[in-house]
């Protein structure tokens, strides 16, 4: 296959599968069939047709508007449509042809789906995350090129899991110490972020697990300054943290292994 083919197929098949994830986006936070019925305008309810459906360039022929009603198309469906083709594109710049790739490909694609989820409903829709874990674990002993792939699926699934349980039990049991009756006491992390990192553990590991937890805080929390500071956020304002620990796993999908390596290797250099 020409070079040229093979990568307009990779972009084609990316913007593709974000035309799935728009679909998922909009339909598991209202708890509806991803397959039944067919995609329709929420202002007209007429269906859309396929040619008013091809990935990107259908928003742009239309100008962004229903054909029929004109009412507006919202932006987000061609930018994770974008999204999701660009990132194919860097994985299979990454990692070529494989079984690596495609992998990789399905973990980026439940990453996006999460992300946009969690910043527009602030949940984590277990339609996705637990699939993902049970994907993640299943397939760890296909990972050619990584030591022991089994067992760092499982101790990162885990960890993932372990690590945010543990801290929101322990926030718990502080507003108890406090005196804060039990049907008041409030998560301090959501259920749906243990979920998602336990999904980011199985596929990435231990060490990548842990970049993520890294890099998710830190771009958490400047954030969440941010907003107090701009925004008159408080204290308790809830953050939707799933969005910075999903950039982060995609962070971690590219450059994670040579920041650990570098990171260790200067730790070992300042012994």
């Amino acid at each position: 296959m020409p070079s040229i083919v093979l990568w307009l197929l990779v972009a084609g098949t990316g913007a593709c599968i974000g035309s799935f994830l728009n679909v998922c986006i909009h339909r598991l936070p209202r708890r509806a069939s991803v397959v039944r019925p067919r995609s329709a305008c929420p202002g007209c309810g007429r269906a859309i047709a396929w040619h008013d459906n091809i990935p990107v360039l259908s928003f742009l022929i239309l100008g962004g508007r229903c054909r029929h009603c004109r009412a507006p198309i919202s932006l987000r469906y061609p930018l994770v449509e974008a999204a999701t083709s660009i990132l194919f594109v860097l994985l299979f710049l990454k990692r070529g042809p494989g079984f690596a790739f495609a992998l990789d490909a399905l973990l980026v694609a439940a990453l996006l789906a999460l992300i946009v989820i969690d910043a527009l409903h602030q949940i984590l829709p277990n339609a996705i995350t637990l699939p993902g874990i049970a994907l993640g674990l299943l397939t760890s002993p296909l990972r050619v090129g990584q030591d022991r792939p089994v067992i760092g699926a499982i101790a990162g699934c885990a960890l993932g899991f372990a690590l945010p349980f543990t801290i929101n039990e322990a926030y718990r049991l502080w507003q108890a110490a406090r005196g804060v009756r039990r049907d008041r006491r409030e998560d301090g992390i959501g259920q749906g972020d243990f979920k998602l990192l336990a999904m980011i553990g199985a596929f990435l590991g231990v060490r990548l697990l842990l970049f993520t937890l890294f890099f998710g805080a830190i771009s958490g929390a400047m954030f969440g300054v941010a907003m107090m500071m701009w925004r008159g956020y408080g204290w308790k304002s809830k953050l939707p943290y799933g969005v910075f620990l999903g950039g982060a796993a995609i962070l971690a999908m590219f450059v994670g292994e040579s920041w650990v390596r570098l990171y260790l290797d200067l730790a070992g250099a300042g012994r």
